[in-house]
């Protein structure tokens, strides 16, 4: 066997302390297949080293949790009826940067399997996706095969995808970034744990074979992208989403029997981390024999077959006496299956190959929260924030021809319509989804067989959260929070996908360090405590050192109590009076506008007050509930204006909007000031309206009616709706290089 040194772990990615602790704690020289095993379950994919220390200050507790964060494999909340739902979101970025189709195909895959590994059926899938500039090659060959990976797995699977975001940025042009949530609806008291309890209880492995592909996966997640990361290309998994329907429905039906124990599926580092995740959950250990595990190739050493991550896998402990239950539920469902051990009592994962012993560890000491280090990062104030503090709106001169820019803003591939990438999705495939028949702020789920409804969002805008990292990731959880609250939802809870660069640059860290600060604000304000989700550093390239926008996006659910309180963004009818919430602040920083009509790259972040935010949102949901309010949709990317044109646009209305202001028409029409949601009411109900708005403390003003078929703006004629749905509709399939020019 190889020779274990210093040099070895330096090159296996652990640090000279790192090594000096394994050698400490073991009390001996780790041999090769050890070392390998500390080297993913201490990399930051899987330990959360450089992390954890914030992580701790995020809230985890509220009134519908069911699971802490970090207890189970996804996060859990109750959503009445007996019924909770299991929700998660996790990266797989380097894999699609390097190999796009099978990267975006098994993190759909693998956050899919962390929802039914608990017991809970996927319902809902949705994706953040971030790419670099849309004229390039690389780009547009990204999209194509992330999204057809997105589109190809999860229709086979048969789960629907209902909503996502897809942002382009110059600084995502080498690590982009894909993002998978899921969620999926279990009975209360139904979930299996990821735990080894039982000593002498048999473990099995069952689903696909065990082969090269994915080994190290969790180590090259856990670095910068270099030239050389082309021949890691191994890392990168694949997938087969026939066979995971096949897991799926043994799964369901393996819990069902009562004979498992404990569950958990093979995702970063493979067999090496559920066998010690499941031991320490449980102060157990396992004795595993390699000879056992089904194989794809024959020449497999002992470390390749612990650290592969071969897709479909799943790791179960079962009740001892209970083995002919589950080998006839994986017979039925023709499964790939083998009894590879047994949970012993010692605190210790053991495998054996060929008789001989192959590694000896304990089991709490390789995973999050037991023996892996924490480390506290330092961190300063990048240099840029300096550029961001000397932007003023007075440096930019205000267009002469409004009409432009918001033409212009229509066909922002950031703002336009993502319609060439959803239509590639199924959105209806096994459940009832009523997003596809309305359009709403957030993706409504109906939950079969209740009046209930999941409102389901992901949202972060990376150019608020680079202007001000604290600020901005507050926003993005505020605005995760106003998208449910405008589809009609209550915000429940939250789970996040933490995208930065590299931990080792301070600059990078205070991003990080100020967004957990932001994040935690504003879930302790809205009442929306993190269940979980994952820390993807190392978005940064190796050659220039490139890092992405801090990323920290959030992916929330929200309950909708009864059908009746759906709400979508259209404009219903003519006449309908436009009533806008929230306080005008005249506020361009990191607005669309500013930063691709004007090609201003540091400016602040927009106008945040997070109690007037809450406010806001409170007096809305209160508005839905009287049933007065036909359409609601907050103001995002690109302003009021394309707030108001996409409410015109479903129904091809037009709007007639005053602007009863004194601050430049600029800023007052594309400025991206934050806490402002646009409702519409029949005039009928105004009164009852106009009574509830002023006896709350929320700033609110009438600004127009819906009108005609032509957007109008302080009498001025912006062109007809038609004239900017065409733009709207195809302008990323233009700037894709998918549609001839005129």
């Amino acid at each position: 066997m190889t020779e274990v040194t210093v040099e070895t772990a330096k090159e296996l990615g652990l640090l000279p302390e790192e090594f000096d602790l394994i050698c400490e704690e073991l009390s001996r020289t780790p041999n090769f297949n050890e070392l390998s095993i500390y080297s993913v379950m201490w990399s930051e994919h899987c330990s959360y080293k450089n992390s954890i220390f914030w992580l701790k200050k995020l809230p985890k507790e509220g009134p519908m949790m069911l699971a802490e964060a970090g207890e189970e494999n996804a996060g859990l909340v109750d959503i009445g009826e007996g019924l909770a739902c299991c929700f998660k979101i996790e990266s797989h970025n380097h894999p699609s940067a390097l190999e796009p189709y099978q990267g975006a195909a098994t993190g759909v895959g693998g956050i899919n399997r962390d929802i039914f590994s608990m017991g809970a059926r996927p319902i809902a899938q949705l994706n953040s996706l971030r790419f670099g500039n849309i004229s390039t090659d690389r780009t547009r060959r990204l999209v194509k095969g992330v999204v057809k990976g997105i589109g190809d797995y999860g229709n086979s699977f048969g789960i629907p995808t209902v909503g996502g975001e897809v942002y382009f940025d110059d600084c995502y042009e080498t690590n982009i970034l894909v993002n998978a949530m899921s969620a999926g609806i279990v009975e209360v008291g139904k979930t299996v744990s990821a735990s080894a309890d039982g000593p002498g209880n048999p473990v099995y492995i069952f689903g696909s074979r065990t082969g090269k592909d994915g080994i190290h996966g969790a180590a090259f997640a856990s670095k910068d992208i270099s030239e050389d990361s082309m021949d890691d290309l191994p890392a990168v998994q694949v997938g087969d989403p026939f066979w995971e329907k096949l897991i799926l429905e043994a799964t369901m039906e393996l819990i069902e029997s009562g004979a498992v124990v404990g569950l958990q599926d093979m995702g970063a580092a493979g067999i090496t981390c559920s066998t010690s995740e499941m031991s320490a959950k449980s102060g157990t250990g396992m004795s595993i024999d390699l000879d056992k595990v089904p194989l794809r190739q024959d020449d497999m050493t002992a470390w390749e077959i612990l650290l592969s991550e071969s897709q479909e896998r799943m790791l179960a402990v079962v009740e001892k006496g209970r083995e002919a239950d589950v080998e006839k539920i994986l017979h039925k469902w023709d499964l790939m299956f083998a009894q590879i051990g047994e949970v012993n009592d010692t605190g210790r994962v053991v495998f054996y190959r060929n008789g001989e012993l192959e590694a000896d560890l304990p089991a709490d000491h390789l995973v999050l929260g037991g023996g892996a280090p924490v480390y506290e990062r330092e961190f300063e104030r990048p240099a840029y924030m300096d550029k961001i503090d000397a932007f003023s709106t007075d440096d930019i001169s205000e267009p002469q021809n409004h009409k432009k820019v918001a033409k212009f803003l229509a066909g922002l591939p950031n703002i336009a319509s993502k319609r060439w990438v959803y239509q590639q999705y199924d959105s209806m495939v096994g459940t009832v989804n009523q997003s596809t028949n309305k359009p709403t702020d957030a993706a409504i789920v109906q939950i079969k067989g209740t009046d209930r409804s999941l409102a389901l969002t992901v949202d972060c805008n990376t150019r608020y959260v680079y202007a001000d990292p604290e600020v901005g990731t507050s926003i993005a959880v505020a605005e995760a929070a106003r998208n449910i609250v405008c589809a009609g939802g209550i915000p429940s809870a939250i789970t996040n996908c933490l995208n930065f660069g590299n931990p080792y640059d301070k600059g990078v860290y205070y991003q990080f360090k100020n967004a957990i600060m932001g994040m935690k604000a504003a879930c302790e304000k809205f009442g929306t405590p993190v269940t979980g989700g994952n820390v993807s550093f190392y978005n940064q390239n190796t050659e220039d050192g490139t890092a992405v926008y801090p990323t920290p996006t959030i992916g929330m659910v929200g309950l909708v109590e009864n059908q009746d309180y759906v709400t979508s963004l259209d404009f219903k009818n003519e006449g309908d009076v436009i009533i806008l919430l929230g306080r005008d602040v005249a506020s361009i920083g990191s607005s669309q506008y500013v930063s691709k009509f004007h090609g201003i790259e540091f400016s602040h972040a927009p106008h945040f007050d997070l109690d007037e935010e809450y406010d806001v949102q409170q007096l809305t949901s209160r508005l839905i509930r009287t049933g007065k309010v036909e359409s609601c949709h907050d103001i995002s990317e690109g302003g009021l204006f394309i707030n108001i044109l996409e409410s015109c646009m479903p129904s091809g209305f037009g709007a007639d909007i005053k602007t009863n202001q004194s601050e430049r028409t600029d800023v007052y029409l594309f400025g991206e000031s934050q806490g402002r949601i646009v409702i519409s009411v029949k005039p009928e109900n105004l009164p009852f309206i106009q009574a509830e708005l002023d006896a709350s403390d929320v700033h609110h003003k009438v600004i127009g009616e819906v009108s005609g078929n032509h957007i109008f703006v302080d009498d001025e004629d912006f062109g007809s709706v038609l004239e900017y749905k065409e733009i709207y509709d195809n302008a990323l399939e233009e700037k894709l290089g998918l549609l001839e020019k005129a």
